[in-house]
């Protein structure tokens, strides 16, 4: 059961990788794989801490939770406000935002 579950998170793992390396076009699809990314770590981190009986992995994985749904609130607030500047959201065209 427990190479199962890391088999699972694995595979969340490459999907959220491989969606950030294969969409170049979408800023809140590359969010999306992010949280993917962050949420198989936080599996892993409570996986290999009930496998080892320590909570050590459970209080990790709530920190990462707390910054994760942070990052979310603030990326996702710069996107609706870049969406109401420019009309799209589209990352060929935020490359124009350099300052």
């Amino acid at each position: 059961m427990f190479l199962l579950q890391l088999l699972v998170n694995s595979i969340v793992f490459i999907i959220g990788v491989f969606g950030i390396i294969f969409n170049r076009r979408s800023i809140l699809v590359i969010l999306m794989c992010i949280e993917l990314i962050l949420l198989s770590v936080n599996l892993n981190f409570i996986i290999f801490s009930l496998y080892l009986d320590d909570i050590t992995g459970q209080v990790i994985s709530l920190f990462v939770l707390t910054v994760t749904a942070a990052e979310s609130a603030i990326g996702l607030a710069i996107l609706i406000l870049y969406y109401r500047v420019k009309g799209n959201i589209l990352i060929t065209h935020a490359i124009a935002l350099k300052g």
